[in-house]
């Protein structure tokens, strides 16, 4: 035997003395390094026994859990708090789900105040949505089991015209009463859910804006076409007649006799009824019927936005803007929302 060859063999022999437990999931592996020791190279030999496990390669990415969603919105207080009770109240959370059967989480409902979360006592208003009965929603850490899943709204004031929104949700056992936290998923489905809602408010301003101005323009319009049309001479104030200085009455009756035996002539109403007869027309193209049996006035374009009021069947509405499934209306008392393209007719 090589001297190469025994200080391989002793150098083994040592690493198994310093760890015993090498050689029990790794016996086969000094048998074969003896097999190797005469034709492989020590240095090759120490790199394949110190090489790392690849365990880095196979372990999934760490997730971070209970940290929530905090942003600021260039929106008001109010405006806020309005779009998140309406979000509250959808019924539906968002970012999970139960087993694989569905898109989302159904049946929660609106709460002022839920155990599942310690009191708030930092200011703002807060807002919960409860799904109880929860059977192992996804993206909570170690939930499998039944509970009560919430939602936790928070809108604090940030100056006159900003507002910051916080978001939280947690997952309850009822059975041994353990608190999972989400991994942000359920608070970023639900913020894009606020964010739509604001983003369609913000529209419905914009198009309520223009749809003003362009009222102006038309009344302004009407009233300088109306101002254009010459008044009739049955209009015109009457003008006297001048007397000569010397005159008897049969002078003075052929002097009225051509103006009395003149018929008067007709009123030029035609430009007025054209005038009111286009405005009919465009009011006809920008006003719908409500269909039967009525159809709720929402506060943005979705299904989940809050009802503004009932509208009845037959009530009018005025469009104001129009999208592929919706259209921004306005009713008879000066009431802005959102009505479904297939829940109005033309009158």
């Amino acid at each position: 035997m090589s001297f190469l060859k025994r200080r391989q063999i002793m150098w083994a022999m040592k690493c198994h003395a310093a760890n015993p437990n090498i050689a029990q999931w790794n016996a086969p592996v000094f048998t074969w390094l003896g097999f190797l020791a005469g034709s492989v190279p020590l240095v090759f030999l120490l790199l394949l026994l110190t090489r790392p496990t690849p365990l880095a390669g196979r372990t999934k990415e760490k997730l971070s859990y209970g940290e929530g969603l905090i942003v600021n919105l260039p929106v008001a207080e109010k405006e806020v708090e309005q779009v998140v009770e309406d979000v509250a109240q959808n019924g539906v959370i968002r970012g999970t789900k139960e087993y694989n059967k569905d898109e989302f989480v159904g049946g929660a409902k609106a709460a002022d105040s839920s155990h599942v979360f310690p009191a708030w006592d930092q200011g703002g208003k807060v807002f919960y949505k409860v799904r109880t009965q929860a059977i192992d929603p996804r993206h909570f850490k170690d939930s499998s089991d039944v509970g009560t899943l919430v939602v936790r709204y928070i809108v604090q004031p940030q100056g006159e015209k900003n507002a910051v929104l916080r978001i939280d949700a947690l997952f309850e056992e009822d059975f041994r009463h353990t608190v999972h936290q989400s991994d942000g998923s359920v608070e970023s489905a639900e913020y894009k859910d606020i964010r739509e809602h604001l983003d369609g408010i913000e529209v419905m301003k914009k198009q309520n804006a223009e749809a003003e101005e362009e009222r102006k323009e038309q009344l302004a319009k009407k009233q300088n076409l109306a101002n254009a049309v010459p008044p009739s001479r049955a209009q015109r104030p009457a003008q006297p007649i001048p007397q000569p200085a010397e005159s008897n009455a049969d002078t003075t009756a052929q002097a009225l006799s051509p103006v009395a035996s003149e018929p008067p002539p007709s009123t030029p109403s035609a430009p007025t009824q054209t005038l009111e007869q286009h405005v009919k027309d465009l009011r006809k193209q920008v006003e719908r019927l409500v269909k039967a049996p009525g159809a709720p006035l929402k506060s943005a374009p979705f299904h989940t936005a809050g009802t503004l009021q009932l509208m009845s069947t037959g009530a009018e509405v005025l469009i104001l803007i129009s999208t592929p499934y919706w259209y921004g209306v306005e009713t008879h008392d000066g009431q802005h929302g959102w009505m479904q393209r297939d829940q109005l007719e033309a009158p």
